[in-house]
């Protein structure tokens, strides 16, 4: 195991199919972030969501984002679990992204996760960002489709608790979804800890398909 620091990113962009997508994929590993590089601007964008969901993915983001130098939210408003259809449109979004943010980081979804609008996202986010670094999240959820991240991203006790309190805090809509525990997180967290022999004893997994230094 080869163990590594953040290069300094100066703008970071999340890309999330739904509105607690990212907290829930890279939540911990942005507020490493954000502790380590205070002047961090961060582009956060949520291509789904009905009038509440949109006010979730704003607010979520406006209390995870006070503290950094600047931050955009973009809460758009394709149909949820139907982005296949809406490909056409959902690609020139991305590209219009890829023409007016440079990022040196790309936070997205896994290109094999079992959500059909988690897949379509990542494969257009590659098909936009070619010259990025791209770190796919990952989502727990019913088909058990998990697998084997090569990127750990190890997180404090601190940062581990402020991401389980700020999704148990944040999506009202949510908490009454079976899945949505606290528990459901801290699992994983502990799973990816247990891997990379975090000393906190959590972290985030990320798949990074290509990575060059």
């Amino acid at each position: 195991m080869i163990k590594a620091a953040f290069v300094q990113p100066k703008t970071v962009l999340c890309l999330g199919a739904h509105a607690d997508d990212i907290e829930i994929g890279c939540g911990g590993t942005l507020l490493k972030l954000i502790d380590q590089h205070p002047e961090l601007s961060v582009h956060w964008v949520v291509f789904s969501g009905n009038e509440q969901r949109a006010a979730e993915a704003r607010e979520s983001a406006a209390a995870f984002f006070k503290d950094t130098a600047e931050y955009k939210i973009n809460c758009l408003s394709f149909k949820d679990s139907f982005f296949p259809y809406q490909a056409e449109a959902i690609k020139e979004t991305m590209h219009e992204l890829s023409s007016s943010i440079v990022p040196d980081l790309i936070f997205t979804h896994r290109a094999d996760d079992a959500h059909q609008d988690h897949r379509l996202l990542s494969e257009l986010a590659w098909c936009a960002f070619r010259d990025h670094a791209i770190l796919e999240y990952e989502i727990p959820k019913y088909e058990g489709d998990l697998g084997r991240p090569n990127l750990l991203v190890e997180l404090s006790p601190q940062q581990t608790e402020r991401k389980l309190d700020h999704l148990m805090s944040a999506f009202g809509s949510q908490r009454s979804k079976h899945w949505y525990t606290r528990d459901t997180f801290l699992s994983l967290m502990r799973l990816r800890g247990l891997e990379c022999n975090s000393k906190s004893r959590f972290a985030e997994g990320f798949y990074a398909r290509k990575i060059v230094i």
